[in-house]
């Protein structure tokens, strides 16, 4: 194979003066390299190395990005699979159902349930979750699976215990827990 010299001199880009000119300069420089002990600089090695870095370093973000949202839609399907084993029935049956309120999100939401369920929900047996505007009912040790997982889901229940002040005006009057609000 032609070295790239000749191959310039057949194209006719350079004559024989400048391509002798060329391989002198070469020539010296590595003279000059040898003496003084430096290594010769290769331009291109070092910005063939450095782009290939920069692309080892870009390919890990990128697949640290895919590794995660692989894992948040993992966590997402767990959560669908948990409710949907784990739902409990409202028991609402249109007769004696009971609207229950409860805070999603900074709003004030409502689902119809049964009487039985209600106590559930409010002895703290049965929890909320939900996600946009779908609601199911879970036991306790189910939402709290969920919350580890996303604690947005996951219907606080109110605090039962509340401190007492003792200049309370309304300190006697407790407010019962089945209020229609």
């Amino acid at each position: 194979m032609a070295s790239l010299q000749d191959q310039l001199l057949k194209a006719g880009l350079v004559d024989n003066k400048q391509a002798k000119k060329i391989s002198k300069e070469k020539r010296k420089q590595n003279k000059v390299a040898k003496k003084s002990g430096e290594a010769q600089v290769d331009e291109a090695k070092q910005a063939a190395e450095a782009a290939r870095a920069a692309k080892i370093a870009r390919d890990r973000e990128l697949n640290a990005q895919r590794e995660a949202a692989a894992q948040q839609k993992a966590i997402a399907a767990q959560i669908k699979q948990m409710i949907q084993h784990n739902k409990q029935p409202k028991g609402a049956n249109g007769r004696d159902d009971v609207a229950y309120h409860f805070t999603f999100e900074k709003k004030v939401k409502k689902i119809y349930v049964s009487t039985a369920v209600q106590e559930h929900l409010t002895g703290g047996r049965l929890l909320i979750v939900g996600e946009g505007e779908e609601f199911e009912l879970v036991p306790r040790v189910i939402a709290d699976k969920i919350a580890e997982r996303n604690p947005a889901m996951v219907v606080q229940p109110p605090q039962q215990s509340t401190p007492q002040d003792e200049d309370d005006p309304y300190a006697g009057y407790e407010i019962p827990d089945d209020l229609m609000w």
